[in-house]
C-alpha cells in the first residue's frame, strides 16, 4: 500500500502507508464483514479506504465503510490506528465522525490488541466498550456477525 490523501476541512493531510500487520487486521475485517453483509440488501461494504464524502472539503477513507444501499450514507466506519499519525483517526476523524452522527465507530488499535466500540447519543459518541483479544465482537445492527479478538489480530486463542 502506498501513501494516500484524505482532506479535512479543506486541507489535505497525506497519510502513512499502513504496515504489514494494518493490511493483516484490515483483510480479516473485511473477510468477515464481508461474509455477513453479502445478504444484507439495506447495507454495501466498501473497499478498504475508500475515498467518503462526508462534507464539502471533508473526504476521508476509513480502513472499513459501511453504507446504506439507497443513500449511500455512511452508518460504520472502521479506523485501524498506526502509531505514526494516530491522532489524526483518535483526535480529528473521530470529532468529525461525532459531529456528522455517525451510528457506529469502531477503532481498532494494534499497538494494545483492542477495538473501541462507539455509539451515537444524544451528546456524541459515547464509548459502550473496549474489546481485548479473549472476546468476540458482535453488532446489534449486523446480524450473524461475530469475530473474535484474537483472529482480528491474528493472534493463537488461548
Amino acid at each position: 500500500m502506498n501513501p494516500y490523501e484524505e482532506i479535512i476541512e479543506g486541507e489535505a493531510l497525506l497519510r502513512q502507508a499502513p504496515d504489514g500487520r494494518h493490511e493483516a487486521i484490515c483483510a480479516r475485517l473485511h473477510d468477515c464483514m464481508a461474509r455477513c453483509t453479502s445478504e444484507l440488501s439495506s447495507t454495501r461494504l466498501l473497499d478498504p479506504r475508500s475515498i467518503v464524502q462526508i462534507a464539502t472539503g471533508t473526504m476521508l477513507r476509513p480502513d472499513l465503510a459501511l453504507v446504506t444501499s439507497a443513500t449511500g450514507k455512511l452508518w460504520l466506519a472502521v479506523e485501524i490506528v498506526s502509531a505514526g499519525d494516530h491522532r489524526i483517526d483518535t483526535v480529528r476523524k473521530k470529532s468529525i465522525y461525532e459531529d456528522m452522527k455517525l451510528p457506529r465507530l469502531w477503532m481498532i488499535d494494534p499497538r494494545y490488541d483492542n477495538l473501541e466500540v462507539y455509539h451515537v447519543t444524544e451528546y456524541g459518541l459515547a464509548l459502550k466498550h473496549i474489546f481485548a483479544q479473549r472476546e468476540t465482537l458482535t453488532e446489534t445492527l449486523l446480524p450473524g456477525f461475530s469475530l473474535t479478538l484474537a483472529h482480528l489480530f491474528g493472534l493463537n486463542p488461548a
